[in-house]
């Protein structure tokens, strides 16, 4: 009892399934995708198999729609079954079976299913699909327009309780994610996914820093740093980190300012600063910037 959409872009070959339902935990159950695969929500009586055997058939070389109809095939339970595929070429599929609760249904189109089922209205699945198509930008944000499209047409006629979102890139190992965001129990689930994409962001900003920092351009890894603090200004850690690359490239002054707000968060920052300097994780020359930041403070 849920609704889904699963999708390929077609620029970046990215593979994402995003979900929301009222039961706890969607995303251990309903999204599955593996790098250049292919991607399948597994829903309504979920079935979890129909996840890795949907995506071991599409390695093995089976379309989306292929895949679907053997396992399909192989369910005595397929009626009470809603699944939707894509494969790795954007061929995709879904099934929404006879005795799923009303609303259900689903729509398919090029590199993308929605499937929904025991929704408040049947519009629920084509204004998934028109939020979708009308979305600009990365996968993450097409997904994410797509769920909240579902909750302005009223979502699952039982509330709502979890959400995920899993995108994968185009190659890696089947391990391999960009994004894997859960929210296992809020009754507003998505706008805590959207707070956990945002953060995650962060995070990329964050790990982007990494590289100029060790090369000495600490005004590269501060620009990196200021992106990662814009979408995450409550996270102390890369408030911290943010603190010191802006120290080490000149900008002392609002170094020290975020310095005392991730100290007054977590008392043990300049510590952590200065762990990972001797641990040779930071350049030599980042050291004056951490001595300007801890002075007259313990950390």
């Amino acid at each position: 009892m849920t609704y889904s959409i699963v999708a390929r872009d077609p620029d970046t070959r990215e593979l994402g399934v995003a979900v929301q339902t009222r039961w706890p935990n969607v995303g251990e159950t309903v999204p599955w995708a593996e790098p250049g695969v292919g991607a399948v929500a597994t829903q309504s009586f979920s079935e979890k198999s129909y996840g890795p055997l949907g995506l071991a058939r599409m390695r093995g070389g089976a379309s989306a729609p292929d895949a679907l109809a053997a396992l399909l095939a192989a369910d005595d339970d397929r009626e009470v079954r809603q699944v939707g595929m894509v494969d790795a070429s954007g061929r995709a599929a879904a099934h929404t079976g006879a005795r799923c609760v009303v609303a259900a249904g689903h729509v398919v189109g090029p590199g993308r299913s929605i499937q929904a089922n025991m929704m408040e209205r049947p519009t629920v699945w084509t204004a998934m699909d028109e939020a979708y198509r009308a979305t600009n930008g990365p996968l993450a944000d097409r997904l994410m327009a797509a769920l909240e499209a579902a909750e302005a047409q009223g979502g699952d006629v039982r509330g709502r309780q979890s959400a995920a979102l899993l995108v994968v890139p185009a190659t890696g190992p089947a391990w391999a994610t960009r994004y894997d965001l859960r929210v296992e129990d809020d009754r507003a689930p998505l706008v805590e996914l959207a707070r956990l994409l945002r953060l995650a962001r962060a995070y990329e900003a964050f790990d982007r820093s990494e590289a100029p920092a060790m090369a000495r351009d600490f005004a590269a890894a501060a620009a990196a740093m200021d992106e990662a603090h814009a979408l995450a200004p409550d996270d102390d850690q890369i408030t911290l980190w943010t603190a010191l690359m802006l120290a080490a490239a000149g900008r002392l002054e609002e170094g020290r300012k975020l310095f005392v707000e991730a100290s007054a968060a977590e008392p043990r920052s300049g510590e952590h600063l200065r762990r990972f300097l001797a641990a040779g994780h930071l350049p030599p020359e980042a050291a004056p910037a951490i001595d300007a930041l801890t002075n007259d403070r313990l950390g």
